[in-house]
């Protein structure tokens, strides 16, 4: 749940959420390079496509999509599924064979402790994973050589990706001098921040949040056609009497690829162009009358409030008054949250709908005051937390992933929230105490560092993928017929 030093501390732990069970769901794994290995899968399942000195068949297509439609939710029409589930094949495909040939190896011994220390996480013995492994109808074995492939990508990824973003001392300083910015124009009065408008013509800074609907550039004319469709729906219900947001929030869990940010207060060329254009003449609390399209996907916009340029700052060659912004670092004050939850962790065989419902049973027996919250959460939530009644400890901005941080902020002392769905699974979290508290320079330079380093992950890595793709020689042979259909 926290984010990005929590989810780092608890990668091995919460291995079991995205391992232990999601790869025997949703992949059946590279095939062995052997001729007579090859030669039998061709013959009995068909090949989807020849990537590099590999295939993808037709069966790993079949199970995949079974996989996903076991899962539930909104898919797309069988022919575009098919086609998004190969491509993506292609890219585990292109993603271990250059792993391995670079030299980047998983040990049985590294891979026993893994194992082990997921069936400890999950309070089961080593023979009792076995059984549940043998439950979701693979074997042992190749849960092993599947739990090292993930392992194996994941170190090659973090290798070439993670381990080459670069961050420098000026990016840092000028992120916690924006946090600082916003931080002092909030103390000396929202109400008043918010209305000194800029004169005609005069320096301004612009608030503006977004509601994002990524489409790849490469995608083709549908997957445009309904990212743009996607949009323009937003865009008119934005428009109506309803929380910017909270509407950002509510598309994106329906959809986890949108994404719904406030960019905080920006002077016009700290703003995208594109975004700029868009907003010039629109006014606080206004929605821009276009969908924003760029080479990343379309954008809904809001412009949430404008106001002359620092307001209240002082003027050249003049002192500055007290609650002038400072020149470097400070010390600042931050609101902290003390929250527990109960939490069901995303495995085979637990639908949405199932940990839902399992969460809203518990929460309405707690606001009916029939069950205690902690006494809840130490039988039923699946995390180190357990023990402790949920409690998570006090917890500053950033600190934890930005779904269970958003529920938590809207919730007042002593409410109980809905389900709600992160990486980790789904919450269901309690609000016990508010504080003030002082966030040191140092903690704001290690928030500042992870948040930028969280921000340009996502680009570096999808370029990355590209890259990788462009670079492979992928050859689509069929992708449309099942495994079973006659050749």
């Amino acid at each position: 749940m926290r984010s990005p030093s929590f989810k780092q501390a608890l990668a091995t732990s919460l291995f079991i959420g995205a391992s232990l069970y999601s790869h025997i769901a949703f992949s059946q794994g590279s095939v062995k390079p052997s001729v007579v290995v090859e030669t039998k899968i061709r013959n009995i399942d068909g090949v989807a496509a020849v990537v590099n000195t590999g295939f993808v068949t037709r069966k790993e297509i079949d199970d995949r999509v079974a996989a996903l439609q076991k899962q539930g939710g909104k898919l797309p029409d069988p022919a575009t599924l098919r086609k998004t589930v190969l491509e993506r094949l292609i890219i585990e495909k292109i993603q271990m064979q250059n792993a391995q040939q670079d030299g980047v190896t998983v040990s049985n011994s590294e891979l026993d402790k893994i194992i082990n220390d997921i069936a400890a996480k999950n309070k089961l013995t080593l023979a009792e994973l076995k059984v549940k492994i043998a439950a979701t109808e693979g074997s042992y074995q190749r849960y092993r050589d599947l739990l090292r492939e993930d392992i194996i990508i994941s170190r090659y990824r973090e290798r070439e990706v993670e381990g080459k973003i670069k961050i420098s001392d000026a990016e840092v300083d000028n992120f916690i001098t924006d946090r600082n910015r916003e931080a002092a124009s909030v103390g000396t009065s929202a109400s008043a921040a918010r209305s000194t408008p800029a004169a005609k013509g005069a320096p301004e800074e612009i608030d503006v949040a977004q509601i994002f609907i990524p489409v790849e550039a490469s995608a083709g004319p549908g997957a445009q056609a309904e990212g743009k469709k996607k949009a323009d729906a937003l865009l008119r219900e934005a428009k109506g009497d309803v929380d910017f947001l909270q509407l950002g929030a509510m598309a994106a869990k329906e959809n986890p690829k949108i994404k719904f940010q406030a960019l905080g207060y920006r002077t016009p060329d700290r703003l995208p162009q594109l975004f700029y254009e868009a907003i010039r003449n629109t006014g606080s609390g206004q929605v821009a009358n276009v969908v924003v399209k760029s080479p990343a996907g379309y954008h809904v916009l809001k412009v949430l409030d404008r106001r002359a340029l620092l307001a209240g700052a002082p003027e050249p060659q003049q002192a500055a008054p007290q609650n002038a912004v400072p020149s470097t670092p400070q010390n600042i004050m931050v609101t902290q949250t003390l929250s527990r939850h109960i939490l069901l962790r995303s495995r085979a065989g637990l639908i949405d709908q199932d940990a839902e419902r399992r969460l809203a049973g518990y929460r309405d027996q707690v606001r009916a005051k029939t069950a205690d919250f902690a006494e809840l959460a130490k039988k039923h939530s699946e995390d180190g937390s357990a023990a402790n009644g949920g409690n998570l400890g006090w917890m500053g901005p950033g600190d934890l992933v930005p779904e269970f941080d958003q529920a938590m902020n809207r919730l007042q002392i002593g409410d109980v929230s809905d389900p709600v769905k992160s990486e980790f699974g789904w919450h269901l979290i309690q609000v016990l105490e508010r504080r003030e508290a002082q966030l040191t320079v140092e903690k704001q330079r290690q928030f500042a560092r992870a948040a930028i380093r969280e921000r340009k992950f996502e680009q570096a890595y999808q370029d990355w993928l590209r890259e990788l793709r462009d670079t492979a020689t992928v050859k689509i042979i069929n992708a449309d017929d099942p495994a079973s259909s006659p050749r």
